[in-house]
C-alpha cells in the first residue's frame, strides 16, 4: 500500500513515498521535489566475522535517461561514478553513521539512483533525505529520523532547496543535515561569509531540519516497520580488566609529545595487553573467554577514554592548551620548472604545493544531469601512505582524497580572479609528504601560498584550520583548535573551517556523536576565525602579496574581442588564415562561438606578435585614421591599397598628391607601402582613401605652427 507525506518547503512541494517499489529491500523510499525523482534503498545482511567496525556503504549514482539524455563517448552505459557522485555518496554517509549504535556491525548498504531530472533541482539532498527516510521506516537499529537541506543566500535572503539558477547568483552554497534538537553534518561554501551571517544560516537550515524531521516522523506512524532487537556483545569484563591494568599507564604512553614515540609506546603497551589478556591456547584466544577481536575493539575504546580524560583535564597530547596553533613554517619556490611551489607545515603536517598554468585547451568539461560546464580551476589532493608511515598499494584516488580536494578547490575559488582578467586555467596538486592532523587545512594554506608565488592575482589569502570536541555533557565540553590524529581520532568533532580576513569560503562539519548545539557552533566560528587570522600572518611573512609576474615557464596568454562575424575570416578558407599565423608566430590561438579569441605562447615576443596579426586582420577601419598600406592593384582611376588582410580601400587618383596626377603609374606601383587617410565608408563597405590628405596631417604634426 503507497504511503506518501509531503509538505510545501520554497518554490516546491518536498513528497516522500513508500510501498510500492523496491519492496524487498529493508527499507525504500521515493522523495521527489519539483520534477526531480530520486529513489533510495536501505539493505542489511549479516555481520562479517571478526569484524571490529561498523560496514556501512552509501552509494548515489546518476543516469543520463533521468534528463531524456544518452551517455556520452562510445559507451552508451554509465560505468564508473563521477565526482559529483562520490562527494553526493559522501554526504549521505556522513550524519547517518554516528546515528547506527556502538557494537552494531552488520552490514548496511545504501543506494540512492535519480530517475528523474527536471535540471533545476539537484537529486544530492534528495538522496540524503532519502536515505535517512529509507532506514526509519526499516527495522534496522537507526536513531533517527534526521533532515538535509540546501540554503543559498540570493540579494541577502535565505532560500531552501534553490534550483540551479539561484545558485548562480547566491552568495552561499550550505548543506546542513540535523536532528530536531541539534546539527550533525555542515558542508557549505561562500563567497568570505563573516561568521556572524554564517551562523544565521545554520540556524535557518536547522528550522527547516524539523520540517524534514516531523516528515518522516509522519511516514513512520504510518509505514514503520517494528525495530529489530540486536543484541550487542558485553565488552564490560575485559574493558574492566583493561582499565583496571592499563588505562594509567596508557595516559603517560598518550601524553608523549612526538607522534612516532607517542605510537611506539601505545603499540608497546598494547603487545603487552594483549598477551595478558588473549589465551593462546585455543585459537582466536578463548580460554579466559577474551578473543583477539573483542580485544582490538575494547583496546581501541580505552585509547579513547585516556585521550578524552587527559584532554578534559587540560592536557592535550602533544602538551598544547586548547587554542594554541602548532609551529608553523611557510616557504615558497622550492620546485625550479614549475609554475609555482609551495610548502606549508603546521606541526606534523606538511603540504606541498605544485601550481600549473595553462590555456583553454586545458579546461575540464564536466557533463552529467545538470547543464555542462567547463572547470578552469582544479584542485587535486594526494595522500600516500608514508605520509603516516604505512605501507599500502598505490591505487587510484580514494573517497576520502578526492572529497578532501575538492573542499580545498571550492574554499579557495571564490578569490581567484575572473577568467575575463586572468583568462589561465589553473591547477594546484597537493601532495600530504606528512599527516598528522587536517592536512585537507594544510592544503589550503599551501595552495594560496602556491597561487601567489606562480603569480596568480587572488583577492584576498585564504587559511583554514581545524577544531576538535571533547564533550563530556550538555554543560561540560571543550574546543580545540588544531587538532591532532588523536584528537580527530578519539574526539567528537572534526570542525574544518577556511576563509580569508573578510569571512569565510568553505566550511566541514563530521561529528562522531549524536549532535551538537548551537552554543557549540557559535563558539567554534569565533574560536576558528582567530586562529585563521593568526595563521594567515604567517603566510604573508612568507611572500606578502600574488606576484606581478608569471613564472617564465608559464605560456603567456592575451585574449582579445573581435566581432563574431569576422571569426571566418580570421578562420580563413579551410583554417589557412590562422594557421598561418600560428606557423609565423609559435603561438596557438582560441575562438569562441562569441569572438572571444586567446592567444597561448611560450613567450610573450610570439604571443604579442600573433595578437597583433589578428587585431590587424579583425579590426574595423576607422574614418579619420592614418594606415600604412600596400597597393594591391592600380587603375587608371587611382590605385587600390589594402590597409588590413582581407580589406582594401580606393586612393582616387585626384587624391594622390596636391599636385596634378597625369598616371597613377607616376606616382605607386603593385606592391609600395604608402601611408593614406581613411575619409570615408559607404553604405556597401567601401572604404575612400587618401594619400594628401594623410600626408598634409603627418607634415603638420611634425611642423607645429608656433604660438
Amino acid at each position: 500500500m503507497k504511503v506518501r507525506v509531503e509538505r510545501k518547503i520554497g518554490e516546491h512541494v518536498l513528497s516522500i513515498e513508500t510501498g510500492v517499489l523496491a519492496k524487498q529491500a529493508a527499507g525504500s523510499v521515493l522523495v521527489q521535489y519539483g520534477e526531480t525523482s530520486v529513489i533510495v534503498a536501505a539493505a542489511t545482511g549479516a555481520p562479517r566475522l571478526g569484524i571490529d567496525f561498523f560496514p556501512l556503504t552509501c552509494d548515489y549514482r546518476e543516469r543520463s535517461a533521468a534528463t531524456g539524455k544518452f551517455p556520452g563517448g562510445f559507451l552508451k552505459r554509465e560505468g564508473r561514478p563521477t565526482m559529483k557522485e562520490i562527494l553526493t555518496s559522501r554526504l549521505m554517509d556522513r550524519p547517518i553513521r554516528p546515528l547506527f549504535p556502538d557494537g552494531f556491525f552488520d552490514e548496511v548498504q545504501i543506494q540512492a539512483s535519480v530517475l528523474s531530472s527536471d535540471r533545476q533541482n539537484d537529486g544530492d539532498i534528495l538522496a540524503m533525505v532519502g536515505a535517512s527516510a529509507a532506514l526509519c521506516i526499516s527495522p534496522l537499529p537507526f536513531r533517527g529520523p534526521l533532515g538535509s537541506v540546501r540554503l543559498a543566500q540570493v540579494k541577502g535572503q535565505f532560500i531552501p532547496f534553490p534550483t540551479q539558477d539561484q545558485l548562480e547568483e547566491s552568495d552561499l552554497d550550505l548543506i546542513v543535515s540535523g536532528s530536531t534538537s541539534a546539527v550533525l553534518m555542515i558542508e557549505g561554501f561562500a563567497r568570505e561569509m563573516p561568521e556572524d551571517r554564517m551562523f544565521q544560516a545554520i540556524e535557518e537550515a536547522h528550522r527547516i531540519i524539523r520540517l524534514l524531521c516531523e516528515m518522516q516522523l509522519e511516514l513512520i506512524e504510518k509505514a514503520g516497520k517494528p525495530k529489530k532487537e540486536y543484541v550487542l556483545v558485553d565488552y564490560k569484563p575485559l574493558r574492566d580488566r583493561l582499565i583496571a591494568g592499563y588505562l594509567a599507564e596508557l595516559k603517560v604512553a598518550k601524553a608523549i609529545l612526538v607522534k612516532h614515540d607517542r605510537g611506539q609506546a601505545v603499540k608497546a603497551l598494547r603487545e603487552r595487553a594483549k598477551i595478558d589478556v588473549v589465551s593462546p591456547q585455543v585459537a582466536g584466544g578463548a580460554a579466559n573467554g577474551f578473543s583477539e577481536p573483542d580485544f582490538v575493539h575494547v583496546w581501541h575504546a580505552l585509547e579513547e577514554q585516556a585521550v578524552r580524560e587527559l584532554i578534559l583535564a587540560g592536557t592535550r597530547p602533544d602538551g598544547r592548551d586548547h587554542t594554541t596553533l602548532r609551529p608553523i613554517h611557510c616557504e615558497v619556490d622550492l620546485l625550479p620548472r614549475v609554475h609555482g611551489s609551495a610548502l606549508f607545515q603546521r606541526g606534523e603536517t606538511q603540504a606541498l604545493i605544485t601550481v600549473v598554468l595553462g590555456t583553454g585547451k586545458d579546461e575540464q568539461r564536466v557533463d552529467g544531469l545538470l547543464e555542462e560546464y567547463s572547470k578552469k580551476f582544479m584542485l587535486d589532493y594526494y595522500f600516500p601512505s608514508f605520509s603516516v608511515g604505512e605501507v599500502r598499494p598505490i591505487r587510484g584516488p580514494g573517497r576520502r582524497e578526492i572529497g578532501h580536494g575538492a573542499l580545498a578547490e571550492r574554499s579557495i575559488k571564490p578569490v581567484l580572479p575572473d577568467p575575463d582578467l586572468f583568462p589561465y586555467t589553473i591547477r594546484v596538486l597537493s601532495d600530504i609528504l606528512e599527516s598528522n592532523g587536517s592536512s585537507s587545512m594544510a592544503s589550503v594554506c599551501g595552495a594560496t601560498l602556491g597561487l601567489m608565488a606562480a603569480g596568480v592575482p587572488i583577492s584576498n589569502p585564504v587559511a583554514g584550520i581545524s577544531v576538535g570536541l571533547v564533550k563530556q555533557s550538555e554543560s561540560q565540553w571543550v574546543l580545540l583548535t588544531d587538532i591532532l590524529g588523536d584528537e580527530d581520532h578519539y574526539g567528537d568533532m572534526d570542525f574544518k573551517i577556511a576563509g580569508s580576513q573578510t569571512g569565510i569560503t568553505g566550511i566541514q562539519l563530521d561529528l562522531k556523536i549524536d549532535g551538537i548545539s548551537p552554543a557549540i557552533i557559535e563558539a567554534t566560528l569565533r574560536q576558528s576565525r582567530e586562529a585563521r587570522l593568526e595563521i594567515l600572518r604567517a603566510m604573508l611573512s612568507a611572500i606578502g602579496r600574488p606576484r606581478a609576474e608569471i613564472s617564465i615557464w608559464a605560456p603567456r596568454l592575451l585574449r582579445t574581442h573581435i566581432d563574431p562575424e569576422k571569426i571566418g575570416l580570421l578562420i580563413g578558407p579551410g583554417g589557412k588564415t590562422i594557421r598561418a599565423i600560428q606557423e609565423s608566430t609559435g603561438a596557438s590561438i582560441e575562438v569562441e562561438d562569441d569572438g572571444t579569441v586567446t592567444v597561448a605562447s611560450h613567450d610573450a615576443e610570439g604571443a604579442t606578435a600573433a595578437l597583433a596579426k589578428i587585431e590587424a586582420l579583425t579590426a574595423s577601419i576607422q574614418v579619420g585614421r592614418i594606415y600604412e598600406g600596400r597597393v594591391t592593384s592600380i587603375k587608371d582611376f587611382g590605385a587600390f591599397i589594402e590597409l588590413v588582410p582581407g580589406k582594401d580601400g580606393l586612393c582616387h587618383v585626384s587624391e594622390l598628391s596636391d599636385e596634378y596626377v597625369s598616371s597613377v603609374a607616376d606616382v605607386c606601383k603593385v606592391g609600395d607601402v604608402m601611408r593614406v587617410k581613411v575619409i570615408a565608408v559607404d553604405d556597401q563597405d567601401r572604404v575612400k582613401l587618401s594619400r594628401r590628405a594623410a600626408m598634409r596631417e603627418l607634415a603638420e604634426s611634425s611642423n607645429p605652427i608656433p604660438s
